[in-house]
């Protein structure tokens, strides 16, 4: 199903839902996108580079205001309702309407004033796949409600109300990445984030010769949440020791591959290698840009596969699976470019595959899964769109 398919379909679903409830003229429809990261993973939270850029997957809000204080949310793609108050923001015992609270408790924290609404939304990021369906439906939501009860927020202070809706009513502590690569996508070119400053900077990715093509494992190991923190924990010891021997040193940021070999001994094996990894992904998120800038994709596809070994044997939060999947397309031609994206433990791997190449590699990697697995492997081509926006259907 296309984009404006979808879209219109949900819009389609709005109106047989609440077709006696509200004249039409008054219906918005709103769309935000999933997202992807092409290099710098687990370097947002280390003050580093990220590479993101918005995708052709997205969620949809069609969405009108009510007279009243009643908010009324129908999930189409669960066939579910439910409705509170704007004076009750409780969380309810189904997790979905958690998003579309938090981004009112926001909304109520930062002293604007809105008025109920009703909305329909659905759309096709698929979930648990490392696409951030809730950075797009709480990017979604709060731009609708910012158009329609005339907010006054830009684009930035939608992103970071977003991620503190995510951080504090969800309870995720989810860094500011998928959230701004959402609102601030644009067509056929990635987003340099420095994830201190917040400054970014757009590079073009012409989608002329390649495509992306995500392959799900379909699996979600339960590392992944404990593992993560203690990666933290381990870098936070890392620049502990680092900063004996540089003050300036707040972040491993703030150094280089260079002078973390130098202090090897001393941070021990584990710690060393995570150390290692981050300052090198660092660096190569600022070549990768460079190598863009050179319209050099086969270069830029060398270093995903070195983000995904730097993964796998360094900051080891890859799995069987990720690595299966990248180690099939060693020896494929049609690809130049192969790792795992996201936190790790499960999810996507993401692929630069030559466009007429992409049916016969789709069909490879589902017979080499499913005969090792026994899964049937979900295969996304995506492409890089723009962000988060009102649309208008017929």
């Amino acid at each position: 199903m296309s984009e404006q398919s979808l879209a219109a379909f949900v819009k389609e679903k709005y109106f047989a839902k609440f077709r006696d409830e509200i004249s039409s003229e008054k219906v918005r429809t709103f769309r935000s996108p999933g997202r992807i990261n092409l290099i710098g993973e687990h370097t947002d939270y280390n003050n580093g580079f990220v590479l993101p850029a918005s995708v052709d997957k997205a969620v949809y809000f069609v969405i009108a205001p009510r007279e009243d204080d009643q908010v009324i949310l129908f999930a189409t793609d669960l066939d579910e309702t439910y409705s509170f108050s704007l004076g009750d923001l409780s969380k309810p015992a189904a997790s979905w309407p958690h998003y579309q609270i938090s981004i009112v408790d926001q909304i109520h924290k930062k002293g604007l004033k809105i008025g109920g609404f009703q909305a329909a939304f659905g759309g096709n990021v698929p979930v648990g796949a490392g696409l951030s369906s809730s950075a797009a439906l709480e990017c979604c939501l709060l731009f609708a409600l910012n158009e329609i009860y005339s907010l006054g927020l830009n684009r930035f202070g939608i992103v970071k109300m977003a991620q503190k809706a995510e951080n504090e009513y969800v309870g995720v502590q989810c860094g500011i990445m998928d959230q701004f690569a959402s609102a601030f996508g644009k067509q056929e070119a990635v987003i340099r984030l420095d994830c201190r400053s917040l400054e970014y900077e757009y590079f073009p990715f012409p989608m002329d010769e390649y495509l992306i093509v995500l392959c799900d494992t379909s699996v979600k190991h339960s590392l992944a949440s404990s593992e993560y923190n203690t990666r933290r924990l381990e870098c936070e010891k890392g620049i502990s020791i680092l900063q004996k021997y540089d003050a300036s040193i707040q972040s491993l940021r703030d150094t280089t591959p260079e002078f973390v070999n130098q202090h090897r001994e001393e941070l021990g094996d584990v710690v060393y290698r995570r150390c290692k990894f981050i300052t090198e992904e660092i660096r190569r998120v600022q070549d990768a840009c460079d190598l863009l800038i050179q319209g050099n994709l086969p270069d830029f596809g060398k270093k995903m596969y070195e983000t995904h070994y730097g993964l796998q044997d360094e900051y080891e939060v890859s799995c069987e699976e990720l690595d299966f999947l990248v180690a099939e397309t060693v020896e494929n031609q049609a690809v130049i470019g192969a790792r795992m994206m996201g936190g790790g433990f499960g999810g996507c791997t993401i692929n630069l595959v030559k466009k007429e190449a992409v049916p016969a590699f789709e069909e490879t990697m589902k017979a080499a899964y499913l005969e090792k697995y026994h899964i049937d492997l979900p295969c996304y081509k995506v492409k890089i769109t723009d962000g988060t926006e009102e649309i208008i259907l017929n």
